[in-house]
């Protein structure tokens, strides 16, 4: 591959010793990158089920690395949710932000997915996952990759980082900042980044990167933990960022990485030249980065703690509309499909209900795309059931189910929009791979009419 001039310039003697490691990874084959959706099903399981051999990531105990040709968009399994597909180094980040049961935690530039859907595999049935992306065109995109892989205590937001940070200030027991940047990390995946690849760039996304983290500091609670990465090597969009940071907002600390993968990062006195902060007190070695030729495209990743002494002022809970005139149909239908009490809200958003998570925040004034489950639509007197919702249960929770193996030619034709012949109770009925739903459609007479989305159906 031939780098640009200018880069290579830049880089050789940053990297010193490992210019040469650096430099022959980009002649070695591009390897993919695959993570288990451990809320559907253990990586084991998953092992033991998918057709291809998978080797072990470094970077996440769920992830692996597929080294032959895969279409993930014509495979079952991924349309259930059991899988996203994700470089390799991507996941390092959310392994280290260690996201735990039960807290409330933002990604701030989430899109297209990889690394809310890997921290939706911890929270599951708790807590609080908020997803943030500020291009409409790439949140809806998120909105639904969050959906195939079963979201269902989770918001999704099309909002300013700035308005998005204030409204929720002090709210957050952890923040992912993923920051837009330079993509020196994506030239042998991206070739695009090659070719948009200059100086100036990098100056623009350290500006834009540095606004977004200042924004995001706001958001986080006292004690609480700031993730910032990127998947470029310029010192200008990483550890100058972080330099920037510790100067301006003392009520911070750099939260030393230790982890098997990756190298220490750049310390002070080696991009001083990069930085416009005169000093850093703090060892800028503690943060992480990722190359090449450690099994990973590229990552740089810094872990940052709120002191526990800050003050605080986090917003008040939301509050569902005393009355809704479609809440008892909705959980009249919800006891018609699932098996399980529904746990949250039932409430109205135009032409869908959706049940909301308990303890949301107040959610005024915010650009809302999508939050909790998407249970039914609105279809002039009656209501009929969501694909999502199907999606985040498996279906042991379903009143009536069908289970077909990854290779069934029945379950082919239902992912291409066909209706099945099916001897079954009349109703709503989950169609699955192994336990794991792919949609639904609706039992009469023999045959299941079929609802799997247009838009999501093989062609």
């Amino acid at each position: 591959m031939q780098l640009p001039q200018a880069f290579t310039e830049r880089m050789k003697p940053l990297l010193g010793n490992e210019w040469s490691a650096f430099l022959a990874a980009y002649d070695a084959p591009l390897r993919r990158g695959l993570r288990v959706n451990t809320a559907k099903i253990s990586a084991k399981e998953f092992c033991a089920i998918f057709p291809l051999p998978l080797t072990p990531s470094p970077f996440a105990s769920e992830a692996f690395y597929l080294d032959e040709p895969h279409k993930a968009g014509s495979d079952p399994l991924h349309h259930a949710g059991t899988y996203y597909m994700q470089e390799p180094s991507a996941t390092s980040a959310v392994t280290v932000l260690a996201p735990k049961p039960h807290e409330k935690i933002l990604d701030l530039c989430a899109a297209p997915g990889g690394k809310s859907t890997q921290i939706l595999a911890v929270l599951g049935d708790s807590g609080l996952l908020w997803s943030n992306e500020y291009v409409p065109s790439r949140a809806r995109i998120l909105e639904q990759n969050l959906e195939r892989c079963g979201a269902r205590r989770q918001v999704i937001s099309n909002n300013d980082t700035a308005k998005l940070c204030s409204t929720l200030a002090d709210y957050f027991d952890a923040v992912l900042v993923d920051a837009p940047c330079s993509g020196e990390g994506m030239f042998r995946k991206e070739p695009q980044a090659l070719t948009e690849w200059s100086l100036d760039n990098i100056r623009l996304c350290a500006a834009r990167q540095t606004k977004i983290l200042n924004n995001a500091a706001r958001a986080v609670r006292p004690g609480g933990r700031l993730v910032y990465s990127t998947c470029t090597f310029a010192p200008e969009e990483n550890e100058a960022v972080i330099a920037r940071f510790l100067a301006d907002y003392p009520d911070f600390s750099l939260i030393p990485i230790t982890a098997p993968w990756g190298t220490p990062a750049f310390n002070f006195d080696r991009i001083r030249s990069f930085c416009s902060t005169d000093t850093c007190t703090a060892d800028l070695s503690g943060c992480r980065r990722i190359f090449p030729q450690h099994g990973g495209e590229g990552h740089f990743i810094a872990l940052l703690q709120r002191n526990e002494n800050a003050t605080a002022n986090p917003p008040r809970a939301y509050t569902p509309p005393i009355k809704d005139a479609n809440r008892d149909a909705a959980r009249e239908l919800y006891a018609e499909c699932f098996i399980s009490p529904p746990i949250g809200e039932f409430v109205t958003f135009g032409d869908c209900v959706r049940l909301l998570p308990p303890e949301l925040p107040d959610l005024t004034g915010l650009n809302i795309l999508s939050a909790g489950i998407r249970v039914a639509e609105v279809c002039k007197n009656r209501l009929e059931p969501c694909h999502s919702a199907f999606l985040a249960t498996n279906l042991a929770g379903c009143r009536r189910a069908v289970s077909l193996a990854p290779n069934d030619p029945h379950l082919f034709a239902f992912l291409h929009g066909e209706e099945l012949a099916l001897n079954s109770e009349k109703g709503w009925t989950a169609v699955g791979v192994g336990d794991l739903p792919v949609g639904f459609g609706k039992c009469v007479g023999g045959r299941l009419k079929n609802r799997y989305p247009k838009g999501l159906r093989l062609l």
